[in-house]
């Protein structure tokens, strides 16, 4: 297989490390599931951050352990691989580093001065493979033998002042989780020396070399057992249909956590920026600054950020159901059905957090090793039905079926269930054509269960709460504030009706100061006659705005959808997030961004296209827009971070423009066919 094959493990000529009075640069290796993660937390703390290298989708933590004295290690967590030998991402990453041709963060690499390897206390012959390819890179190296309190419990122990002597360099028993022994793995780092024991080169000199240690390290069990309850936990668990309905409940009540925890800082994230707003707009003098300031900066920042308390939750408890075990059991049975469409058991968090949203599972495809699977989730990951579509759905169902709750319903889950179809028949068709080859066969260790750690699920969340923010806040804030132009500019005179009822208005307000009988009657009715003024106001602003004018222009490509050129403007508009378009509609064909208002709905069910007779949202314009939406590519954050992680633009315009002509041709079908029913 070509995931076996070996690549040069001769190390070239080392660039010179850093000198004494820089920090000296500590990596950590492991096979997955040694705790190098938890270790590399309990050494740093949150004194790291997560940082990409150069030209991949890779990322490693790096952080810094401080000394009592001297300078602080500079230490950083590469990915978990079993060996560098593999044609596999994380593998050829982890070998460049080593050889000083890589480093995150920085296009200047150095080899680093030090290499700790992380191994499994309960399983130690199989870290021993990595073990021996990083002795045999002549860097000064430390062992860890990580999860002793585990091995004790199981009676496991082996004796590691003779691997020490056969392995010539420092070996530490320690217990990440718990704190025991860390004092001493950090001393190790500081005293590390190049080994004198390195095995030979080439794969089977290695495997004999690995035996040849486990025999002489004298590994005992003192309580030697099958452990049958996890055994019959496993076929639970993997079972087709008893894992399956496991699996929906388990998801089921990940996302009701999400959508009910996340409800309430999302809404205190909305309310402070709104907050934030109002206070920036009662200090600084109207204009084109203030309305930039509120309008573009605050709102652009706020609607990224509104998004970070569901990613962190997400990630949080996806990081918990990792730590017990769960998400490989998970993997394993979902890599059945995600197979014939060319995605593996890889691809299955990625698509589920994508129900979330786009961003956070597209960035979870990191955990996939082969670039091709990686690359097709990526493209599916979008079709998935995010939050932001709600909205939308709510408003077209409501629309479709005013008086049938289940009706709504079922066209609400119909919604999701074309957008999981179109997900895996788009990566079919992608596995076919520009990604050929076959799909990578699920080869994975289960773990085993284990109490999650809560402190580095709050790690894991920090971080990728971070990378969001870094990744899609800034280009997202660009774009909010140009679209805000674009919907602001140029500024027009309200037309003349419009003038005319606010005269009316005002006539009104003088009249009720003169006549104190009468009084709250005439102002309820100036309040009435200045409301329609800016109703037909704000309805003549959309419309000669920079993208109200190209809705007009654009009109016409999406007048076989049954668009009018109200509906083009809301499409545009959407573009920078789905969300957007149901305040967008409001606004162009109400004049009211009050979308929680009854009478806004009813207004919107009755809305009139600019020919006053045909109305906006027909059923069959109805049916159509609901699919487009389903399908389109309408949010430019995920067009951001698809570029970011599939390593070029060019994957980011092929998913905009095979999801956009997907939603272009079903919506013409479901146009088409509702009206050929007589909808």
């Amino acid at each position: 297989m070509a995931d076996s094959e070996e690549v040069d493990s001769n190390p070239p000529a080392l660039k010179p490390s850093a000198s004494v009075s820089q920090d000296r640069r500590v990596v950590m290796l492991g096979n997955p599931n040694t705790g190098k993660t938890t270790l590399f937390n309990r050494l740093c703390g949150l004194r790291h951050k997560t940082s990409n290298f150069p030209g991949t989708t890779q990322d490693a933590r790096v952080g810094t352990l401080q000394q009592d004295q001297g300078s602080p290690l500079l230490l950083i967590d590469l990915p978990g691989i079993y060996s560098m030998r593999l044609k596999q991402a994380e593998s050829v990453l982890c070998l460049d580093v080593l050889k000083g041709r890589a480093a995150p963060g920085s296009h200047e690499a150095v080899a680093p001065d030090v290499v700790c390897v992380v191994t499994e206390a309960t399983n130690l012959p199989r870290n021993l493979l990595l073990v021996g390819e990083v002795l045999s890179q002549k860097i000064p190296t430390v062992v860890v033998i990580n999860m002793v309190d585990e091995a004790r419990k199981k009676g496991v122990h082996a004796d590691e002042v003779k691997l020490q002597e056969l392995l010539g360099c420092s070996v530490v028993v320690c217990s990440a989780r718990t704190g025991e022994g860390v004092e001493k793995v950090q001393q190790a780092l500081l005293n590390a020396t190049i080994p004198v024991n390195a095995p030979a080169e080439g794969v089977r000199a290695l495997e004999e070399w690995v035996d040849e240690v486990c025999e002489h390290i004298n590994i005992c069990m003192d309580k030697v057992h099958e452990d049958h309850l996890t055994d019959r936990v496993d076929t639970a668990l993997t079972h087709p249909l008893f894992g399956g309905l496991i699996f929906l409940t388990v998801m089921a009540s990940v996302f009701f956590m999400i959508f009910k925890l996340a409800s309430y800082p999302m809404e205190w994230i909305d309310v402070s920026f709104s907050l934030i707003a109002q206070q920036v707009r009662g200090v600084m003098p109207p204009g084109i600054l203030s309305d930039l300031l509120t309008k573009g900066v605050i709102s652009g920042v706020g609607a990224t950020a509104v998004f970070l308390p569901q990613i962190c939750i997400l990630f949080f408890l996806i990081s918990l159901l990792e730590d017990t075990g769960y998400l490989a059991r998970a993997s394993f049975l979902m890599d059945r059905l995600l197979r014939p469409f060319g995605l593996s058991g890889h691809a299955f968090v990625p698509l589920l957090s994508s129900h979330a949203c786009a961003l956070p599972g597209i960035m979870a495809t990191r955990s996939i090793p082969d670039r091709r699977d990686r690359l097709a989730t990526i493209l599916s990951a979008p079709f998935m039905s995010c939050t932001a579509r709600i909205p939308v759905y709510v408003l077209l169902t409501v629309l479709l079926f005013p008086n049938s709750a289940a009706l709504q319903a079922l066209a609400f889950a119909g919604c999701y269930a074309l957008g999981i179809f179109a997900g895996v028949f788009s990566s079919l068709i992608a596995r076919r054509t520009i990604l050929p080859g076959p799909t990578r066969p699920l080869a994975m260790e289960l773990p085993p269960y284990r109490w999650p750690s809560v402190r580095g699920a709050f790690i894991a969340a920090w971080d990728r709460g971070f990378v969001f923010l870094r990744n899609a806040g800034t280009m997202i804030l660009a774009v909010s504030m140009v679209l805000w132009w674009l919907s602001s500019y140029p500024m027009v005179e309200p037309p003349a009706e419009a003038r005319t009822l606010s005269a009316q208005a005002e006539k009104l307000i003088i009249q009720a100061d003169n006549d104190t009988e009468n009084h709250d009657e005439l102002v309820l009715r100036a309040e009435q006659v200045q409301k329609d003024a800016d109703l037909i106001a704000a309805k003549y602003a959309a419309r000669e705005s920079f993208i109200g004018r190209f809705g007009s222009v654009a009109q016409p490509i999406f007048a076989p959808l049954g668009f009018d050129r109200q509906l083009t403007v809301g499409v545009l508009a959407s573009f920078a997030a789905r969300e957007v378009f149901v305040s967008t509609m409001a606004i162009v064909t109400t004049g009211s961004e009050d979308i929680d208002d009854q009478g806004v709905f009813q207004s919107l069910r009755s809305a009139k296209r600019d020919d006053g007779i045909t109305p906006v949202f027909s059923i069959p314009v109805s049916w159509s827009l609901l699919v487009y939406y389903v399908l389109a590519m309408q949010c430019l954050p995920t067009l951001v971070v698809t570029a970011k992680e599939a390593g070029s633009i060019k994957w980011a315009g092929l998913q905009l423009a095979w999801m956009t002509g997907l939603a272009y041709v079903f919506a013409l079908g479901a146009y088409h066919f509702a009206m050929a029913m007589g909808a």
